[in-house]
């Protein structure tokens, strides 16, 4: 039997300045509580990013997080640097030793997933990264996802990076 209490808070943290000359800084936080879960299982082929997203999308979840286990044919890893993801291509078959992000919306309230993954071949040698499009289920992935309510997240953009970060202002 599964117990989930209410009790459980959500924080999501960002710092913001204060005081630039004394880079004095501060802790934003956002507080929600559990919302629903969902099980789901992965078919094979599927592309985990674009399920992720598609499950929160058919769920209504528009602010939670997720982990995922499963095994996979191949994985796309991405690896931030200078404004950009680097990507390495992996071959497998792969284990999924971790994958957990979160989810968010944008400022268009499209659907964001960012996560990470953990990957093992055969030899147990693990790669991770940012989990990227271009990682295909093998024979099966288990997706797990809880939704946090009462809790705005949103992503904006940033020009200075280059990517949608957490908005908690």
């Amino acid at each position: 039997m599964i117990y989930l209490r209410n009790a459980f808070r959500l924080f999501v943290s960002q710092y913001g300045s204060i005081d630039s000359t004394k880079n004095e800084k501060v802790v934003v936080l956002l507080e929600g509580h559990c919302g629903k879960l969902f099980f789901s299982r992965l078919q094979e082929d599927d592309d985990v990013a674009d399920s992720v997203k598609k499950k929160a999308r058919e769920s209504g979840v528009k602010a939670g997080v997720f982990m995922l286990i499963g095994a996979l044919k191949c994985a796309e890893l991405g690896c931030y640097k200078h404004g950009e993801y680097v990507t390495t291509r992996l071959d497998g078959p792969l284990e999924v030793a971790s994958c957990m992000g979160n989810i968010a919306i944008d400022e268009k309230g499209e659907t964001i997933v960012h996560a990470h993954i953990v990957v093992s071949n055969e030899n147990g040698q693990a790669y991770g990264g940012h989990l990227m499009r271009g990682c295909n289920v093998g024979p099966t992935a288990e997706l797990v996802v809880l939704e946090v309510a009462g809790v705005d997240l949103q992503r904006r953009y940033d020009e200075k990076t280059k990517l949608k970060l957490l908005d908690l202002g």
